[in-house]
């Protein structure tokens, strides 16, 4: 009969093993949150905007900044440090934010295109005149 750490070490070495998180997206982008939050608490993410702060590629999730906020209890450890409660920015999956262009004021799906030069950029098709613009120049 296995324990409950046996099982959870076994479910733990499944998931460790992928580890390279598949995205054309990178630290600094602007997206959108296309779905997620809960209307009866009050935390409302969908068709919000930030930039993204950090990838966890180990739980396909990312920290958006200003989205998501979440509240934490520190109790203080020492008689230096301050107790209180915390609020900072908890992580949206990535599967539920796209890159967000402020000109169009729409999301956008990035893709990437080999230019002449040899050189690989990422872009996207511009809704309107369906033409490869570069995000990276």
């Amino acid at each position: 009969m296995t324990t409950k750490k046996q099982r959870a070490k076994r479910t733990n070495e499944r998931t460790a093993e992928k580890k390279e998180l598949k995205t054309r997206l990178k630290v600094g982008d602007p997206v959108m949150v296309l779905s997620g939050g809960n209307k009866n608490k009050g935390k409302v993410v969908k068709s919000q905007t930030g930039k993204i702060l950090k990838f966890l590629p180990k739980r396909n999730r990312v920290i958006v900044s200003g989205l998501n906020m979440i509240k934490r209890h520190k109790k203080a450890m020492t008689s230096q440090d301050s107790a209180g409660i915390l609020e900072r920015e908890g992580s949206v999956h990535i599967s539920n934010v796209m890159y967000y262009r402020e000109d169009i004021g729409k999301p956008v799906r990035i893709s990437m295109q080999t230019l002449d030069d040899g050189r690989k950029v990422r872009g996207f098709k511009h809704p309107e005149t369906k033409a490869f613009e570069q995000i990276d120049v």
